[in-house]
């Protein structure tokens, strides 16, 4: 193994630094030429099918891998936990002060993060590895800080983040039923749009939720080829996704161009003969007609017991705001009674007003150390400086922002008669935005209930 061409071998040379042992019987290839850069190899030639896209593998990261995975025994890491501070305590002991201190941590809450430390400490394989971020989920069964840990652990430089993103989760829910090879030409495709290329066809990466969109409009469609028979995208013809496209009603536009972004990428990687879909026309946007809620709905809501619903509901309702504006609300953007919006300066309604002192008030009771700056919070977000998710607090109820701002906005274009430059300057749509709900003047069953739409 260490000989060279046409010297002797040198035993005790060989010797000096102790011997390495091997498996008996396995493949083992002499030194030759040194492996080309990862520059110089195809991007999608290295991915490791153990590894969800936009993951390393261990030896990628400069840590040894492991020969068997054993679960750590309970009963061991309760017993560590009660142990004295060891080495990754002592140097996160800063960092853990320092975050409780900025976020307003609770002292269970810091014990909680020290208890997790000490723990991470006996699973770490060598004393001095970084820690994966999926082995802090499992601290999970022992009652670990799991989130707050992880933060600490980023801020000491000590985590490795291999926890699988909203869309690599996503994709891998719409795609575990495929066969192989359309499973892994996806996966050439979804890496593309994560990381982008630098080689024809160039592309910079796309936005998750442009990524999600492509997804949720081509998921369909390739599930139905896959139960035809088709093994592999480079079975799919031209007439395949034509009729593929005339049975898509409600997604074909996002459905073409996600089919489009597919065949596009896997051609340039030469991963199918020919591109099914140049050439063809570009779908149009298909778009709904916006509908009134019923108003019971709505006054339901607006008096819920639960303060934090009452007041998004109310912001939706009367300002017309997106989910994403709601969540995204910091307290300093509330003065003197008025909601400043970007470039918008908008007078908050009575009963906003009511609904957004009730909330205060609980949010001080409740979280009254926290150093969130949000104006909307919950238990997981109080201790950090994040906003609340997507989902909080619509889950559950029968409203979603969506469809209660578009009620809000067809409310007001009927009221005004259709002056589209008002409801352009109030709500922040564009003209084509608004021309949406300027078209439903033109039917009469559309008109919000106990509305009366002025004559123009």
């Amino acid at each position: 193994m260490v000989q060279m061409p046409g010297h002797g071998l040198d035993l005790p040379g060989a010797n000096r630094d102790g011997h390495q042992l091997f498996f008996a019987n396995m493949s083992f290839h002499r030194r030759g030429a040194p492996a080309l850069s990862p520059d110089q190899r195809a991007p999608w030639k290295l991915r490791n099918k153990n590894y969800l896209p936009g993951t390393q593998p261990a030896a990628d990261l400069g840590i040894q891998m492991t020969l068997f995975d054993i679960a750590p025994d309970p009963r061991v890491v309760t017993v560590r936990v009660r142990l004295e501070d060891n080495d990754l305590t002592r140097y996160c002991a800063a960092i853990v002060r320092e975050h409780a201190a900025r976020a307003g941590w609770s002292k269970r809450q810091r014990n909680d993060v020290t208890r997790s430390l000490r723990m991470l400490q006996g699973l770490r394989p060598t004393p001095t590895a970084k820690v994966r971020a999926t082995d802090v989920l499992q601290l999970r069964q022992y009652s670990g800080n799991v989130i707050s840990t992880i933060d600490v652990l980023a801020a000491a430089g000590l985590l490795i983040e291999d926890r699988p993103t909203r869309v690599e989760r996503y994709f891998a829910a719409k795609t575990s039923t495929l066969p192989p090879a359309m499973k892994d030409q996806l996966e050439v495709w979804l890496e593309v749009l994560i990381n982008g290329a630098h080689q024809p066809p160039r592309q910079i990466p796309r936005d998750p939720k442009t990524i999600i969109v492509h997804i949720l409009g081509i998921e369909p469609i390739i599930h139905a080829w896959a139960e035809a028979g088709f093994q592999s995208f480079a079975e799919v013809t031209r007439a395949d996704i034509t009729a593929a496209l005339d049975q898509t009603k409600a997604r074909r536009h996002i459905a073409g161009n996600g089919l489009k972004s597919l065949f596009t990428t896997l051609k340039g990687r030469r991963l199918i003969f020919a591109n099914p879909t140049r050439g063809m026309k570009a779908f149009p946007k298909t778009t709904t007609t916006p509908l009134a809620l019923d108003a019971a709905v709505i006054s339901g809501e607006l008096n819920s017991p639960d303060p934090v619903v009452a007041l998004a509901v109310a912001l939706v309702a009367f300002h017309a705001l997106t989910g994403q504006q709601v969540r995204e609300l910091q307290l300093t953007d509330i003065r003197d009674g008025h909601l400043v919006l970007a470039d918008r300066y908008i007078p908050l309604a009575g009963p906003v007003r009511t609904r957004l002192t009730a909330w205060l008030n609980h949010r001080n009771r409740t979280w009254p150390n926290t150093a969130n700056p949000h104006l909307l919070i919950n238990r997981r977000t109080a201790p950090r400086l994040l906003p609340v998710s997507s989902q909080f607090p619509w889950s559950g109820l029968t409203l979603r922002p969506r469809v209660l701002r578009e009620d809000r906005i067809l409310h007001e274009i009927h009221a005004t008669g259709g002056d589209i430059r008002r409801v352009c300057d109030l709500f922040g749509l564009s003209v084509e935005g608004a021309t949406r709900y300027l078209n439903t003047l033109e039917h009469p069953d559309l008109t919000p209930e106990g509305q009366r739409v002025p004559q123009t």
